[in-house]
């Protein structure tokens, strides 16, 4: 077959070098094709150019010891941290950077003082507080730094600029050497329903108790890195955060009826937890088939009504995390289930109060699971041995081994479909984001593609895994066309640091356009097998490490042997948006007669290739036009005509349609061709050719297909798998497209 193919292809040619010289009058050349080499980082000794840590790869690491205090009278969050910082650089460093997170509840932050906006009729207050910095609160935030101390006691000079702290050390640290020293501080947390942030507090008044979720609660190292240095760029709030890895031991008092739930492990169940929760903590070790309760809801509801005055002290241990939070409450049920994992059984465990049943107790330790054995499947295994969910009333955040999420039932128990698909939505995406970042370890600050949208990729891949009845589409290419083809001056490339994005853009930039461009990747360009097994490389590779986006780039490639250049600078580096025109169809058969090479009695009537486009018609009534083949002459193939047997092909191609397609790049976009041919049997064709087509020319191709059945429709993107932003011009004979309204009336 593939000879077969080979000498029409030849046979074809007289025909194909029309065309393209059809095609020469092209718009100005964009280089969509080119390497990326002149764009990404050289690659050197850290970084090599396959995408893998080079064998000079070296990273700082940071370990903590923590004993911290909350007043759950005034939400007073007092805490002392000894830091062991580890110089395993190659550079000499005279100082240390500090995250102060908090910082950004405080006076003459950054935030406040850039934010913009516009006074209009009739402007909702809550705007005009936040655009011009009013508030009715009387929450005073920001950390108090009380002390700054060198392993002997000594103060150590700092400098504190908005949310960083520099600590100037007392003699330089070279390679190899560790430094110790510790801060004393405190801060008052926020009411998480007033304030927009990361953790805080909920308080039910109903009952008169309060739910903490605490996040970038201490302070913290920033990155130094072989990438850029110090990692010590401001915190406006949108763009997270890049953070060391190391070893935590975290003791945190609270009143003794809480239940604490944090990153790691607990070291010290005997002092917290009663004996029957033990017995029901162990048994969960062994649960895989369903979750076991810890601490019900009618203990739970007690605990409400009693309220202990005294307190406990609950201790952590976690390795190799490059965080730390923790939530409590007196409120909380909570439930654990084991996930078998290859030669691990992480526990999935719940954490929430009895406003969250029956939804959480049904769903959310499902969801966990669900997350962990998928995404090990597609990364590498869970590596933590807890994964914690902690029903909040909004929003959801992610830390190692815990996140906050919200998803909450009415009074009554009851729920819609909409809160049963965001609440389990959001459960796995913070989980999942234990391998995008907290694991695979980007940074945050600059780069929100690189862990919100694999992230959202991957959640949307288990959703409909293990979902499939939810029908959940957002992170594919058909979703996200509405944003594909709004304002570009409102937008800003995938490649812009998250700071810079407009937040009403922020979601589809960092979330859900990387998400379809790697549904795109996954299902058409490379197709699943050599996908996988190239993000499970780039996974593997980079796995409690630091990558930057140049090393997924070329993992990518480097594990599968598809050049991507041209998708990373189309999707990524640009706003271009996909909009591929069928633009011109015509439809040939070869004439039936005897060759005549110097062509003495050939006669151009309506039919040959003189004849109007078919395009001219409204449909293929017309007929298809005929052509004559001539022999092939000795100069166009030399030595190589011995091997052409022109009768032969004509015999092949004899009662054959032929179709001539132009397509044009209408949206600048560089995208493959999915074509879906209809024939006049019923019968369909869904028919691939890859973007590797528009490598001459970016604007226009013209492309001929040999078909043995009448063609009677044509359809570009049939399935929107592309991401095509205009339906309208996909189709031959054209077809009405319906309007919004009409649109409008089939979803509802």
């Amino acid at each position: 077959m593939k000879i077969v193919k080979r000498i029409v292809a030849i046979a074809l040619l007289a025909l194909l070098t029309w065309s393209a010289f059809a095609q020469q009058q092209q718009q100005a050349w964009k280089g969509k094709f080119e390497q990326l080499d002149q764009t990404l980082p050289t690659p050197n000794s850290y970084r090599t150019g396959s995408g893998a840590p080079g064998p000079a790869y070296w990273q700082q690491r940071a370990d903590y010891v923590i004993n911290v205090e909350v007043d759950d009278n005034t939400q007073l969050l007092t805490g002392s941290e000894t830091i062991t910082y580890y110089n395993n650089s190659p550079e000499t460093l005279r100082y240390l950077w500090l995250q102060l997170d908090q910082n950004i509840f405080g006076p003459d932050n950054l935030t406040d003082q850039t934010n913009t906006g516009a006074i209009r009729d009739s402007l909702p207050t809550a705007y005009l507080g936040y655009v011009a910095g009013i508030t009715v609160s009387d929450y005073k935030g920001g950390y108090t730094i009380k002390s700054v101390k060198d392993a002997s006691g000594k103060q150590l000079p700092t400098t504190i600029n908005k949310t960083m702290m520099r600590v100037d050390l007392p003699t330089p640290m070279k390679t190899g050497d560790k430094f110790v020293f510790s801060i004393d501080w405190s801060y008052t947390e926020y009411n998480r329903q007033n304030f927009s942030g990361r953790g805080g507090y909920e308080y039910f008044p109903e009952d008169g108790n309060y739910l903490y979720t605490f996040a970038q609660w201490f302070p913290r190292m920033c990155v130094f890195d072989d990438y850029e240095g110090w990692q010590n760029k401001q915190f406006f709030g949108l763009g997270e955060f890049a953070l060391t890895f190391g070893n935590y031991r975290v003791r945190i008092t609270v009143p003794s009826d809480h239940i604490v739930g944090a990153t790691g492990t607990i070291q010290n169940m005997n002092e917290v937890l009663t004996k029957t929760q033990i017995e029901r903590y162990e048994r969960a070790k062994q649960s895989f088939d369903k979750p076991v309760v810890i601490v019900t809801e009618e203990e739970a509801r007690q605990k409400e009504k009693t309220k202990s005055t005294k307190k406990s002290t609950w201790e952590f241990y976690a390795e190799n995390v490059r965080d730390f939070a923790f939530a409590h409450s007196r409120k909380f049920i909570w439930d654990a289930q084991a996930v078998k994992l290859n030669d691990k059984t992480p526990l999935a465990m719940s954490l929430y109060p009895k406003e969250g049943n029956p939804l959480w107790g049904k769903e959310s330790t499902k969801a966990v699971k669900n997350a962990l054995e998928v995404y090990s499947k597609r990364t590498i295994d869970y590596p933590y041995p807890v994964a914690y969910s902690v029903h909040t009333a909004n929003q959801g955040m992610e830390y190692p081994m815990i996140c906050f999420n919200g998803g909450r039932p009415n009074k009554d128990g009851t729920y819609s479909q909409q809160t049963l698909i965001g609440m389990i939505h959001v459960i796995i995406h913070e989980v999942g984001h234990n391998f995008f970042p907290m694991i695979i370890n980007s940074d945050e600050r600059q780069w929100t593609w690189m862990d919100e949208g694999l992230n959202s990729f991957l959640d949307k891949e288990t959703l409909q895994e293990r979902y499939p009845e939810l029908n959940y589409m957002r992170g594919t290419p058909k979703t996200i066309v509405n944003y594909m083809k709004g304002d570009k001056s409102q937008m800003r490339p995938m490649m812009t640091s998250s700071d810079n994005i407009r937040t009403i853009e922020f979601g589809n930039n960092g979330y859900s356009k990387p998400s379809a461009a790697l549904t795109l990747l996954r299902e058409t360009v490379m197709g699943p097998e050599l996908f996988d097994k190239a993000f499970k490389e780039y996974a593997q590779r980079w796995a409690f490490k630091h990558p930057g986006p140049a090393d997924f780039f070329r993992t990518m490639e480097d594990a599968s042997a598809v050049d991507l250049d041209w998708f990373w600078r189309g999707w990524f580096y640009t706003t271009d948006h996909v909009d591929v025109e069928l633009a011109e169809v015509k439809w040939f058969k070869l004439k039936n007669q005897k060759s005549d090479p110097e062509k003495k009695n050939v006669k151009t009537s309506g039919g040959d290739l003189a004849g109007k486009s078919q395009n001219a018609a409204s449909d293929f009534s017309n007929g298809p036009q005929e052509f004559t083949l001539t022999d092939t002459p000795e100069q166009l193939y030399g030595e190589f005509k011995s091997r052409i047997d022109d009768n032969a092909v004509r015999q092949k191609l004899n009662g054959k349609n032929i179709y001539q397609l132009k397509f044009k790049n209408a949206g600048g976009l560089v995208s493959p061709i999915v074509i879906e041919w209809t024939f006049k049997d019923g019968s369909k064709e869904i028919e691939r050719i890859p973007a590797e087509v528009w490598r001459i020319n970016e604007s226009e191709i013209t492309k001929v297909f040999v078909k043995d059945k009448e063609v009677v429709n044509i359809v570009v993107d049939p399935n929107s798998e592309l991401a095509d932003v205009n339906a309208a011009n996909n189709a031959f004979p054209k077809r009405p497209v319906d309007s919004k309204f009409d649109q409008f009336k089939k979803n509802n």
